[in-house]
């Protein structure tokens, strides 16, 4: 009689604790054990495990790779350039024990320090370099933020610069730059052309010079053409030297 007074009671009790002992986690996570507030050694999961609740506290831990947006940073460059960069960081737990046990938020903490890593690091490069050697800045950045961030249990795969917002008069001095420098390769260019143009007339003023017949040749085509082109009376200067081949008379065997 006593049992069947109780049961209702513990029936309720054994239920809440299978709830609370059962665990299943995903793949890609992993529990930190708290034993009466210390930390096992050995995190557990995936798959199915028992919590001891109340005795153990389990803390779930995903081991994906995060994408930390970090926010547009105020940047002056070496040479006293004022930009706003923002980038993006690409890292996961390596080491859930740690990462739990030895910052108090390891999100917030590494979204910190690649605040100021951004500004320090792009800080001692120079604008072009901002600009046009990202590859190695961002190598850079990333090997500075994994050293600070191993001793929490976290990997840095990837830091990457996204976005270099310049201000309106930066931008205004480098379209003028990109301007000249456009007007420049144009100018140079015109001058190669011209100047082969011109080796390529004095080889054919040396080849006509030396056969009259060319240069006969030549005159009727521009002739015709004219006369392809226009449909009109065109008076064309004869030179005296052209009709020296036609006077000319053969001479005799």
């Amino acid at each position: 009689m006593m049992w069947k007074s109780v049961l209702p009671i513990l029936l309720p009790l054994v239920l809440i604790l299978l709830f609370k002992w059962i665990n299943v986690y995903n793949e890609y996570e992993k529990a930190v054990i708290y034993r009466l507030g210390r930390l096992l050694p050995t995190p557990k999961g995936p798959g199915f495990f028992l919590i001891f609740w109340p005795i153990d506290k389990a803390i779930r831990i995903t081991m994906r790779t995060v994408v930390l947006d970090v926010p547009p940073q105020d940047v002056i460059t070496r040479d006293n350039v004022s930009v706003k960069v923002n980038a993006v960081v690409y890292f996961r737990v390596v080491d859930p024990n740690r990462a739990f046990n030895s910052v108090e938020n390891y999100l917030y903490a590494t979204s910190q320090l690649s605040q100021t890593t951004l500004r320090s690091v792009l800080g001692q490069a120079d604008l072009d370099e901002l600009l046009s050697a990202r590859d190695k800045l961002n190598e850079r950045l990333q090997e500075i933020i994994d050293k600070h961030t191993d001793p929490w249990g976290i990997k840095v795969s990837m830091v990457e610069v996204k976005h270099v917002d310049l201000p309106q008069e930066m931008q205004r001095a480098m379209a003028r730059q990109a301007e000249a420098e456009r007007e420049k390769r144009a100018k140079i260019i015109h001058a190669q052309g011209e100047l082969e143009a011109s080796k390529a007339l004095g080889e054919a003023a040396l080849v006509i010079s030396e056969n009259p017949v060319t240069l006969q040749l030549r005159y009727l085509q521009t002739l015709t053409e004219i006369a392809t082109e226009k449909n009109s009376t065109i008076i064309f200067p004869l030179p005296i030297e052209l009709m020296k081949a036609f006077l000319m008379k053969p001479t005799q065997g």
